[in-house]
């Protein structure tokens, strides 16, 4: 029996890292991959100890060629093939327009698109070959809706929500399901430092209160897995209800 392979970017922290734990814990060898070694090989660790099997890649993903590099050492690790990529990784500066930097401009659509791009660039024709693979991204809940100082960040998830669907249409009828997941305010690592302002944003959501990163990553395995064998081009919010309402 063939063992399932799943590449999870920016799983060091956050939803990334609930995400490559839960994979593991469901018998698939996870490639964590961040950009610092020591809290990626303590993810590694962690699903070890747990009984799962995972190795640590460094990437940056501020170019094509990080992007490259990484799908081809995750198809070395998972003896040529990969069968699931989450792209979880990204980064989300908030500010006015009026102080956005060409330079900050870039960092962010490099990260946030480039990245994902030519990581399904390099990764699903594989798995188109073999009729069968998954790619998740990472959206946001600020993709769909305008928001004062949200505009870059939700501007490449809005994109991603277009190459969701883009890439559904290419590479779904060859068995490749590709869906996003779209979080709303979720309490992890990287939003620490928004406090109170973070339980603020969930409150005018029916849930009333931020997610986990444990919750978006349930979702996100759900759509990684057969059992959203019919799911294709779909784009999940696991907001507690903060578009909807």
């Amino acid at each position: 029996m063939t063992t399932t392979t799943a590449l999870v970017t920016g799983s060091t922290s956050g939803i990334g890292r609930a995400t490559a734990e839960l994979l593991a814990a469901r018998g698939v060898h996870v490639v964590v991959s961040g950009r610092n070694a020591e809290r990626g090989a303590a993810v590694v660790d962690g699903i070890r100890a747990a009984g799962g099997t995972a190795d640590f890649v460094a990437a940056d993903l501020r170019d094509a060629s990080s992007a490259r590099g990484l799908a081809a050492e995750a198809l070395r690790i998972g003896g040529g093939r990969v069968d699931v990529l989450v792209n979880s990784a990204g980064i989300f500066p908030f500010g006015a327009t009026a102080d956005t930097t060409e330079e900050g401009f870039d960092e962010v659509f490099d990260i946030n698109v480039k990245a994902p791009y030519f990581l399904v660039a390099a990764l699903a024709p594989g798995m188109a070959e073999r009729g069968t693979g998954a790619v998740v991204n990472v959206t946001t809940m600020v993709a769909e809706f305008g928001a004062a100082g949200m505009g870059l960040y939700g501007s490449t998830k809005a994109a991603l929500v277009l190459l969701t669907k883009s890439w559904a249409a290419e590479f779904g009828p060859s068995g490749v399901r590709v869906n996003a997941v779209s979080p709303g305010p979720t309490r992890t690592e990287g939003t620490a430092a928004m406090g109170e302002a973070l339980d603020q944003l969930a409150a005018a959501g029916p849930a009333g209160r931020p997610g986990t990163a444990e919750e978006v990553a349930e979702a996100i395995v759900f759509l990684a897995t057969d059992a959203a064998s019919f799911v294709h081009g779909a784009v999940l919010p696991v907001d507690g209800g903060r578009i909807a309402v």
